[in-house]
């Protein structure tokens, strides 16, 4: 028996905002990254909807890098004494990931981070709020997704935590969030949803319904992406959604080694999670390949790479992650990103050992060795093809 779970409901297009107007509520927490939402207007207007709806808001404020299990507990203090009703996550993935920690925290205060970390298996959520994502970026589908990524602050690791629980009760895709979305970050992210629907496709879990939510996705992100790198507002809105429709796909049928090495490597070397998926795609495609070459060449068809066998259209798939990579000012391997050749070797051998236990591995479609996984590692890093 398979399961599909998405939020309840989902609003997007013009105007989706304007839903915030009609939810049930009392007291609504709103949990933001850097000043971009407060400069642009937008804080302004959820807050006006939500008090058209006569819910009381609080805000949460400065959550603009990856959240640590130490940024949860020092604001916990403040949903206890708020006990908001909602708790709206606004953002890229650092504060929608930050705010349903946050309030798994606040309905579970004696849970354990080890506790947490257990894939599919957090007691019951709703008993004293709701949960909504409202993205400011296009890329880590965090509204739509059951995931929170959290590093522990004791070991420096970065966990998913993973339960269908986290699944909003309320997604809200509206492009007027995404309109003045810096270059960077907007590379960082489309590279995150590419990968998305890349590994969604070819994860052990796949289902029919999340096959075309990532090829349709894909497809998208091919035809929209880098025209929404260079300014064209359509096309941002055309991957505003196909970020979600990834995101739909990843949250169930799981990720694959991409996700692994980055959640396991980024802290340690302080690359954003975006681009960090962006530099090991490619490898882990090639690790992949012979199990599911089939499964990448039908990807590269539907989105119109050249080829006319299964294994030239495989190249071409990961020509065109890297030709996006270079049109997007994304590094190509982590030695171009700027990590020394002696903080990767002094590095490796735990990387690869942590990346082995992550969640993401077990649902990779190619059963993955701590030797194999060192060896893509260091083809990433020194931007190496290698042969698996």
């Amino acid at each position: 028996m398979n399961r599909f779970t998405i939020p309840r409901d989902i609003y997007f297009g013009e105007n989706a905002l304007d839903i915030l107007k009609s939810i049930k509520g009392e007291k609504a927490l709103l949990v933001i990254g850097g000043g971009s939402v407060k400069d642009n207007g937008n804080l302004d207007k959820i807050k006006q909807n939500l008090s058209e709806a006569n819910i009381d808001t609080r805000v949460i404020e400065g959550i603009t890098e990856e959240p640590s299990t130490q940024l949860v507990e020092e604001h916990l203090p403040t949903l206890n004494d708020y006990k908001p009703d909602w708790i709206i996550g606004i953002g890229g993935g650092s504060p929608m990931d930050a705010a349903k920690a946050m309030w798994l925290s606040y309905e579970h205060p004696y849970l354990t981070f080890e506790e947490m970390t257990e894939p599919f298996n957090l007691p019951d959520l709703r008993t004293k709020a709701k949960f909504a994502g409202i993205p400011t970026t296009s890329g880590t589908a965090s509204e739509i997704s059951n995931l929170s990524v959290i590093t522990d602050s004791e070991t420096g690791m970065k966990y998913p935590l993973a339960d269908f629980e986290f699944t909003p009760d309320l997604a809200v895709i509206d492009p007027v969030m995404v309109e003045s979305m810096p270059k960077k970050v907007l590379a960082y992210s489309g590279m995150d949803a590419v990968t998305h629907s890349i590994e969604a496709y070819v994860a052990k879990p796949r289902t029919t319904f999340t096959n075309s939510l990532a090829i349709e996705a894909a497809e998208l992100l091919k035809n929209n992406l880098i025209s929404s790198y260079n300014g064209n507002q359509d096309a941002r809105e055309q991957v505003h959604y196909a970020q979600a429709m990834a995101g739909m796909a990843f949250a169930n049928a799981v990720l694959g080694n991409v996700h692994s090495m980055a959640h396991k490597s980024g802290p340690t070397f302080e690359v954003p999670h975006g681009c960090a998926n962006a530099i090991y795609l490619p490898y882990v495609i090639q690790f992949n390949r012979s199990e599911v070459e089939d499964r990448f060449a039908t990807i590269a068809r539907r989105i119109g790479l050249s080829g006319n066998t299964d294994q030239e259209l495989v190249d071409s798939l990961i020509d065109w992650v890297r030709s996006l990579n270079r049109e997007m000012e994304v590094p190509n391997s982590l030695k171009e990103f700027g990590v020394s050749e002696d903080l990767f070797k002094k590095h490796l051998d735990k990387m690869a050992e942590n990346a082995m236990e992550d969640p993401c591995t077990g649902t990779n479609p190619r059963e993955t060795s701590v030797e194999e996984m060192k060896k893509l590692f260091k083809a990433a890093y020194y931007g190496q093809d290698v042969t698996f």
